[in-house]
C-alpha cells in the first residue's frame, strides 16, 4: 500500500466536492490522524449511501434520518468499509471537511492540518478484524509519505469533546497503537 501524490493506490476514487486548500506554510502540513465511524442510516451498513452523502447526493426521501442530514456538506478523506474495502473521497493534500469545530493539543482547526479516516461502524458495535488490518496498513503508508504524523492518532471524540463521540468505546485503541508498534520493529 502506498500514498503518491495525495492518493492512496488501493483506494477506490469517489470524489467529494466537500474540501478546500490547505493554509500554506506549515499550518497546512499533515501531522494528525483523525479516526471517525459512520453508518447510514445510523446503525446499518453497506448499501453507498456514505459514499452519496459525502458527494452531496444523498436521498432524503430514503430514510427518516437522511432528510435531517442530506443538505449537510461534509467529506473525509478515506472510508474503511466493514470488509474492508476502501474509498477515497479528497485528496491528503487538500482539506477536507470532516472534523468540525475541534483542538488537538491546544490547536484548533484540525482540518486544516489532518487526515481524516472513517470507519464503517457505530460508537457500540465491534468493529471487523479487516478493518483494523486496513487501517494499520493506510497509517503505516500515511506516516511514510507525511513523517510528521509519527504517533499523532486521535479520535473525534478527543479533538472535539461534548460534541462528538466517534469512534466510540467499541474502538481498540490499545490493538491498534500495539500493532503499530509491533510493526516498526
Amino acid at each position: 500500500m502506498k500514498v503518491s501524490e495525495g492518493r492512496l493506490d488501493i483506494a477506490c476514487w469517489c470524489p467529494s466536492p466537500n474540501f478546500g486548500p490547505r493554509p500554506p506554510g506549515p499550518d497546512g502540513d499533515i501531522t494528525l490522524l483523525v479516526i471517525h465511524n459512520i453508518s447510514l442510516p445510523p446503525g446499518q451498513f453497506g448499501g453507498g449511501y456514505v459514499q452519496q452523502f459525502f458527494q452531496n447526493k444523498l436521498p432524503a426521501d430514503a430514510h427518516p434520518y437522511f432528510a435531517e442530514i442530506a443538505a449537510l456538506r461534509v467529506s473525509s478523506h478515506l472510508l474503511i468499509e466493514r470488509d474492508g474495502a476502501v474509498t477515497q473521497f479528497v485528496n491528503f493534500n487538500d482539506r477536507a471537511w470532516h472534523a468540525g469545530r475541534s483542538v488537538y493539543e491546544g490547536r484548533a482547526d484540525c482540518n486544516d492540518y489532518s487526515v481524516g479516516i472513517e470507519l464503517e461502524g457505530t460508537d457500540t458495535d465491534a468493529y471487523c478484524a479487516v478493518q483494523y488490518e486496513v487501517l494499520v496498513d493506510i497509517v503505516r503508508a500515511l506516516q511514510a509519505e507525511y513523517p510528521a504524523i509519527g504517533r499523532r492518532i486521535t479520535g473525534h471524540e478527543h479533538i472535539a469533546p461534548g460534541r462528538k463521540t466517534d469512534p466510540g468505546p467499541a474502538f481498540d485503541w490499545q490493538y491498534l497503537f500495539r500493532t503499530l508498534a509491533l510493526s516498526d520493529n
